[in-house]
């Protein structure tokens, strides 16, 4: 394999001394917004469901997350992998298409409690290592089978590769483990999902379980194929431990699909530019490329619907100037407002932003006022790129947004502050924040 690295043994040889001081400043701000997603989420019917599940179908002693109980370390992950994209607000890599960090943190606290690991250094060498791992093992899925599959498809081998380092397991273990994960990871459809919007979302409970089953599977000796994306793709391994993909991960503002949220930046930014409310509005006109003009929900009758929608979060931000998670549930699903401006959306598919997907999610917008006026935005992309990344003091902002209502801001504050200080302390004081019910 002609690569900088061997990546089965890369895995096993990085040191924590080894990584650029800002890659784990990085890794630490995507553990702060993805349990801040978590928190947010913990709430939904979804992640009730999954949770009592993990807690009654696989018995263990890996604490959950946000739950009190206990499960197997593959209960654990898929409870809290789901619990995270039950809100659809985490970070992703857009040649990915989909989300490293969702699967990779409850995955890596699952192992890390199974091996009696406290090492707060080693748990953010293992989580940046699930991003680089789960990056290059989505290219390299995309790059061999035709079909669109969703994140749990590759999370799956990523998770594995976690659980091999945290376990120590042998060479040939580790390469066994990844086999077996790729293998029965879920192959999922990721336009299925689209097309009905279900709790199936983007198969990374699913994957994070069938990571962490494969590795305990292959410490016992069970045995896999070799993985085409690690040992069949060396092209994707290349720049590993020289270019860190950590680096070039997304956040989203608003919990809703990526695909969405350059429209939604084109509403808000016309309703700003001409002061412009939702009475003055006749309908709305979008143009986008092909996998957003499949969000088609125009009138959600769930939370996944509703962020699986690109008609319903347009018509929340003209209603409202902003989109946020109360506005994705319940009752705010029948606001009459904003029903009409979805209902009424129309979309477009756009050759010119079918060419720029997926390495860009390009949006534009025209205002239909009823006095015949027409308001037209600018081409918008998604805001928090990894070109142009949010600002610490922003994704503080978003995880205190989502979690201080559920958890209260002293719980909260507790969490950000053990974060900040995890690679030069154990992960023992964020573990007795993080694993206490949403109630406690």
């Amino acid at each position: 394999m002609e690569t900088a690295y061997d990546p089965l043994q890369y895995l096993h040889d990085l040191s924590p001394i080894d990584i650029p001081g800002d890659v784990i400043g990085q890794a630490e701000i995507c553990v702060l917004d993805l349990l801040g997603v978590a928190i947010g989420g913990r709430r939904t019917q979804l992640s009730q469901i999954i949770h009592d599940h993990a807690a009654e179908e696989f018995r263990g002693e890996v604490p959950i997350l946000l739950d009190g109980r206990r499960s197997s370390v593959a209960g654990a992950a898929l409870a809290g992998a789901t619990t995270i994209d039950s809100l659809d607000g985490h970070d992703g890599f857009n040649p990915a298409k989909g989300h490293a960090g969702c699967a990779v943190l409850p995955a890596t606290l699952a192992f890390a409690h199974l091996a009696g690991v406290d090492d707060g250094a080693e748990v953010l060498t293992a989580i940046t290592l699930g991003y680089e791992y789960g990056c290059r093992l989505a290219m390299a899925l995309h790059g061999t089978a035709s079909d669109y599959h969703t994140s749990g498809a590759w999370a799956s081998v990523a998770v594995a590769a976690i659980g091999a380092r945290l376990l120590k397991l042998s060479p040939d273990q580790t390469r066994h483990a990844l086999g077996i994960a790729e293998y029965h990871g879920p192959r999922s459809q990721m336009m299925r999902c689209i097309d009905h919007p279900t709790m199936v979302k983007d198969g990374s409970g699913w994957g994070a379980m069938a990571g962490a089953t494969a590795v305990l599977l292959a410490q016992k000796g069970f045995t896999g194929a070799p993985s085409i994306t690690v040992e069949e793709a060396p092209d994707h391994w290349q720049d590993l431990g020289q270019r860190w993909l950590i680096r070039h991960q997304y956040f989203k503002p608003y919990p809703v699909c990526r695909w969405a949220q350059a429209p939604v930046e084109a509403i808000l930014a016309l309703r700003r530019a001409h002061k412009t409310r939702e009475g003055e509005v006749d309908h709305i006109e979008v143009a986008s490329f092909h996998q957003a003009v499949r969000l088609a929900a125009n009138h959600p009758r769930t939370t996944e619907e509703a962020q699986y929608s690109t008609s319903f979060p347009c018509a929340v931000a003209m209603v409202r100037g902003r989109v946020e998670p109360g506005d994705l549930t319940g009752r705010a699903l029948s606001n009459p407002k904003v029903l009409r401006l979805s209902r009424s959306l129309i979309m477009r598919e756009d050759d010119a932003a079918n060419r720029a997907f997926p390495q860009r999610r390009m949006a534009r917008v025209q205002l239909h006022l009823k006095s015949g006026e027409v308001l037209q935005s600018d081409w918008h992309a998604p805001r928090w790129e990894a070109d142009e990344p949010p600002t610490r003091a922003e994704l503080r902002a978003k995880f205190h947004a989502n979690a201080d209502p559920v958890i209260g801001p002293d719980r909260a504050l507790a969490i950000a502050a053990s974060i900040d200080r995890l690679a030069t302390r154990g992960l023992g004081q964020l573990a007795r924040h993080i694993y206490q019910p949403i109630n406690s």
